[in-house]
């Protein structure tokens, strides 16, 4: 998995052929779209760079905000793993090391299905990163999305995690 697409729920068929034909248009034939046993929320493994395709999709929106009626929300993932904490620790300090020193980070962890302590989580992933924090006002985003017994790790500009309804808003500002 390299995308997390959320959409409402009940719609998922819908939202599979959305992503599928917006994938397809930028340069992936077969990409693998799964239902999870979480409503809403689809898995995507695609051949196309992740973060290329929120910032295509929000190309898209500027062009033709109506073309997208399903997806609600295309998160990046940049390393897919097995849910366990020591590996979700290690891994996510990896992704952190390009935190630059005088750059500022917060830890978002979205937990499904599983019963992993949230609170020890960040705190084992923010005594490895020795960066500043700031709820507010930060660089970069350090992602993890639990989806049961696989987990998504990112460590992202805010911009790049690509909600449709704040970019159709933005449009009509």
């Amino acid at each position: 998995m390299n995308l997390i697409v959320s959409c409402p729920r009940h719609f998922e068929t819908e939202t599979i052929q959305e992503i599928k034909g917006i994938l397809e248009e930028i340069g992936d034939e077969d990409p693998k779209v799964t239902i999870t046993n979480i409503s809403g929320l689809l898995t995507v493994e695609t051949s196309v760079e992740p973060l290329d395709v929120t910032k295509r999709i929000r190309e898209k929106i500027e062009d033709e905000p109506w073309s997208i009626r399903y997806i609600l929300r295309v998160i990046p993932i940049q390393v897919s793993i097995e849910t366990t904490p020591e590996k979700i620790v290690e891994e996510t300090l990896k992704l952190a090391k390009k935190i630059k020193e005088d750059q500022t980070y917060r830890i978002t962890i979205e937990k499904r299905n599983s019963n992993i302590s949230k609170s020890e989580l960040i705190s084992k992933i923010a005594d490895g990163i020795s960066r500043k924090v700031s709820l507010e006002q930060y660089d970069w985003i350090v992602l993890v999305e639990i989806l049961g017994n696989k987990t998504g790790l990112s460590v992202l500009a805010g911009k790049d995690i690509l909600s449709i309804e704040i970019a159709k808003r933005e449009l009509s500002e």
